[in-house]
């Protein structure tokens, strides 16, 4: 098989809620290891695209799916496809953090428990290897048997980059997981995002263009559930191709 850095592949996804169509004829490729931000205004597709990348669609009444989406050249909606280890794979950020109402730790060793991994020796190390890899180490190493939920917001949204770290993931979506944050979080939280595609390749979702522009290598802009102009952000921000991407860049809708 040749080897390929596009670990994403979707070709004319469409999806419909019922009979409402969601997306329309979505055909992308995704860079390995790079930052992918899809931006646009609300209601355009962003994050229902963002969730068939994980199948988390699945969990909703009525949702049709046609065309393919495939990670590293298999198509996950292949009805062998496990859905379980592909979660594993694929970890999601959400917009609002979404700590268990449990203590540090065990939020973050929820996962590596549910895969078999029982050792205490074993599951200290991946809290450890993980809060670092998450920025937020020096912050709770001393609070590990405290509630998840007495942290800030951008702790709490570190602690679930953690979690969903532990697991070691290939693949990171990000919901806007920043936009509820104060901008120093939101700082820590980009400067994480630049760390971690040396190892996973993330996808962004985002209303905050400037964000868009300082960490993403390249840039969807998404309108009425079609992917309008897909570039290197640096192309896209400065000479885009498109008068609607111009438009919703420079502020004129969305």
């Amino acid at each position: 098989m040749l080897m390929s850095d596009k670990k994403i592949i979707t070709k004319n996804l469409d999806l419909y809620y019922s009979d409402n169509q969601a997306l329309k004829n979505v055909s992308i490729e995704i860079n390995e290891k790079k930052i992918t931000a899809l931006i646009g205004p609300s209601g355009c597709g962003k994050s229902t695209f963002l969730r068939t990348l994980n199948r988390l669609n699945d969990t909703i009444d009525n949702v049709r799916i046609e065309g393919e989406v495939k990670i590293d050249g298999v198509d996950i909606y292949d009805k062998r496809v496990d859905v379980v280890s592909l979660r594993r794979r694929v970890g999601m950020i959400f917009q609002k953090s979404n700590p268990f109402p449990k203590s540090i730790y065990e939020n973050i060793v929820y996962g590596p428990r549910i895969n078999g991994i029982t050792g205490k020796k074993e599951l200290d190390e991946i809290v450890e290897k993980n809060c670092i890899r998450a920025a937020i180490w020096d912050e709770v190493k001393d609070r590990l048997k405290e509630s998840a939920m007495g942290l800030s917001g951008g702790q709490q949204q570190r602690v679930c980059i953690a979690r969903a770290l532990a697991v070691d993931p290939e693949i990171l979506l990000m919901d806007e997981p920043a936009s509820a944050l104060d901008p120093i979080s939101t700082a820590k939280i980009e400067e994480l995002m630049f760390d971690l595609k040396k190892d996973l390749t993330i996808v962004i979702v985002t209303h905050n263009m400037q964000q868009a522009a300082r960490v993403s290598d390249r840039c969807a802009f998404f309108l009425t559930g079609e992917i309008i102009e897909y570039n290197q952000t640096s192309k896209m921000f400065t000479k885009p191709e498109k008068e609607e991407t111009q438009n919703y860049i420079s502020g004129r809708f969305g």
